[in-house]
């Protein structure tokens, strides 16, 4: 859809759909306690005539729309949930939740797909069947874990998942589009070390937990520098380091903690294996005793390739200027859309929202989704409705 025919089609879409953006923006709400925003959503959707339900993953909004007879489907995915966070905005849609805020922009993902989701429901220029999934829980909780294991996909069968996400410093309006993996994995750990707590004047008659630990943070990093492949990028973080409380006792416990990141899912679990190999060497060498609590969380986000190239020439129709980039290296952070992608071929692409000045940047409490692009993104996701499912009359 070009941009010319989205504002005569549709003269007050846009104005329209920042409100709601604005709307939502002011009333963020926690992982799995998005039922303002879901009961938004679904009247929203109800107002279009699409099938809508609701409760799926507690919060999830998943509405159906079809035209035409039989035809491929696609589900076309947005995030709803807020960060436990301060705003530090003073502009009249700033959170009026104390401790909560849209620092991701999934304020303006939500409101972008409901803007598509009109437009669709009114033009129908396509055969077959969309599936909008409104995602809880996309912060670090694992929403769109559970909307796949309570049967999303079972439930609406699709032949290909779509997913979409802000990026500060990119030109507002550019996309940018990966092969292959665009989001890292992104497990984490916990680890108690045990030993003999004594007089620190007197280290011989205790078992040092901190000496132990430091050795262990030094040897953990060797797994990336000396048992990776360097062309294979990898992150292990030791975030948190807890031991003690007073200058004259060796304490008898010490807990760290961190974060492990990787693009490969193997990765994920030589590095487990390895850090177990050398908890075992420290409890060894140090006469320690080791406890490590290693979680998997979300794997790599990894789009398939005929996805992907379905959404670069997409975009390169919608993008403002026609700006795609195709060789951005991947982030590090991770996104739980990888759940979905695990299950049917998927892309997952990055929306540019501007500059980032002043601290704009994703998770920050200066953070404002760009309403500049809920044109660029309505038109993307229309555009990649219409060309994954061809009307062919």
């Amino acid at each position: 859809m070009h941009a010319k025919l989205l504002e005569e089609q549709f003269p007050d879409l846009i104005s329209r759909i920042a409100q709601v953006r604005r709307d939502i923006h002011a009333h963020p709400e926690l992982a799995f306690g998005e039922t303002r925003t879901a009961a938004l959503v679904a009247d929203y959707l109800r107002g279009l005539g699409l099938e809508v339900h609701t409760g799926i993953a507690q919060t999830g909004v998943v509405a159906v729309l079809k035209s035409g007879e039989g035809g491929p489907a696609v589900a076309l995915r947005a995030d709803m949930d807020a960060l436990p966070l301060d705003e530090h905005n003073h502009f009249p849609h700033r959170s009026k939740q104390p401790g909560v805020m849209h620092a991701c922009g999934h304020d303006g993902h939500t409101a972008m797909l409901l803007g598509a989701a009109e437009v669709l429901g009114k033009t129908r220029n396509f055969r077959g069947t969309v599936v909008f999934v409104f995602q809880p829980a996309e912060e670090h909780e694992g929403g769109g874990q559970r909307m796949v294991e309570e049967g999303l996909f079972r439930r609406f069968p699709v032949d290909m998942a779509f997913g979409l996400h802000n990026w500060p410093g990119l030109p507002a309006g550019s996309i940018a589009v990966h092969q292959g993996p665009v989001m890292a994995g992104a497990d984490r750990f916990d680890i108690t070390i045990t030993g003999r707590g004594g007089h620190a004047a007197m280290p011989h008659q205790a078992v040092d937990v901190v000496l132990a630990g430091s050795a262990l943070v030094q040897a953990l990093q060797s797994l990336v520098s000396r048992n990776t492949d360097p062309l294979d990028s990898t992150v292990l973080s030791v975030t948190r380091f807890e031991a003690g409380h007073a200058d004259n006792v060796l304490p008898e416990t010490a807990q760290l903690g961190g974060t492990v990141r990787t693009f490969r899912p193997e990765l994920q679990a030589a590095m487990e294996a390895g850090m177990r190999r050398i908890c075992t060497g420290i409890e060894a060498t140090y006469g320690v005793g080791i406890d490590l609590e290693y979680e998997r969380g979300y794997p790599p986000t990894i789009n398939a390739d005929d996805a992907a190239f379905l959404c670069r020439e997409v975009a390169r129709q919608v993008a403002v200027g026609g700006e795609v980039h195709t060789q951005l290296k991947p982030s590090m952070g991770a996104e739980d859309f990888a759940f979905m992608a695990r299950e049917v071929p998927a892309c997952y692409v990055w929306l540019g929202n501007g500059p980032g000045e002043g601290g704009c940047m994703l998770h920050s409490p200066h953070y404002d989704f760009n309403d500049d692009v809920l044109a660029t993104g309505i038109r993307y996701w229309v555009r990649l409705a219409e060309r994954a499912l061809p009307n062919d009359a």
